[in-house]
């Protein structure tokens, strides 16, 4: 699978921010997971690839609970005190989550919280994301009431930047509804984010969709790149 078209712009460190329900941590661990593929096949392999789960806010979807399937491609998992008790809920992180952070030969995904109230903790960590060694994606679901439309999604991405002093680098439209996700779903989602990045000039980085549920060939009117999503955080007996 060639992933290199949107992997290689991004920095040594990776924000990812968005709404509650706009599929961030399932973008975190899919992006992750690529990433491992791409690295283990390129020439310009990271001594280490670590994903950062700053998300203490949301209670339910946390890539933390991944850290088995993560591990079995070599990617470190940091985060919560509770390494061990996914379960445990005491907004904590724990002291080694620096560690990936200062380590300039470690490729970091790090799935912020949430909103931008969950965005409110990067600035913590502030120090850490330079703009030249740091990108920051805003993950849009067009199909989310506070980012339903123009305005709103403009609105969330201002809230984003204002309340973590970042600048958001790149839009990324994942714009689905779980398993009943169909092409129009994206589509609709892709012709908003156009008209967004248009208006603030910030580049749409990728449009995703659920793999194995919708066919990539279904989106060939999508000009920017197209990944493949998977629906890891997602237990089957929520779709019963």
């Amino acid at each position: 699978m060639e992933t290199n078209y949107f992997l290689d712009r991004l920095k040594r460190k990776t924000i990812i921010t968005g709404h509650y329900g706009s599929g961030k941590t399932e973008f975190a661990i899919s992006l992750a997971l690529l990433s491992a593929e791409h690295y283990k096949n390129s020439n310009r392999l990271p001594d280490t690839l670590s994903i950062i789960d700053l998300d203490i806010v949301n209670p339910y979807f946390r890539s933390r609970e991944k850290r088995e399937l993560l591990g079995q491609s070599g990617i470190s998992v940091y985060g919560s005190v509770y390494e061990k008790e996914i379960a445990a809920e005491l907004p904590a992180l724990g002291a080694t989550i620096r560690t990936p952070l200062e380590d300039k030969t470690c490729k970091v995904i790090i799935d912020a919280g949430g909103n931008d109230t969950g965005a409110l903790i990067l600035n913590q960590f502030s120090k850490y994301f330079i703009e030249n060694d740091t990108t920051v994606l805003a993950i849009i679901n067009a199909n989310r009431p506070d980012t339903s439309d123009i305005d709103k999604i403009i609105n969330h991405i201002t809230a984003i930047e204002k309340i973590s002093n970042l600048t958001v680098s790149f839009i990324v439209n994942n714009t689905h509804m779980l398993r009943e996700t169909s092409s129009s779903d994206i589509m609709h989602g892709y012709k908003l984010c156009n008209e967004v990045s248009n208006i603030i000039k910030k580049p749409i980085l990728c449009s995703c969709y659920p793999e194995g549920i919708i066919n990539k060939d279904e989106l060939t009117a999508i000009k920017e790149n197209l990944m493949p999503i998977g629906l890891y955080m997602r237990p089957t007996w929520l779709d019963k």
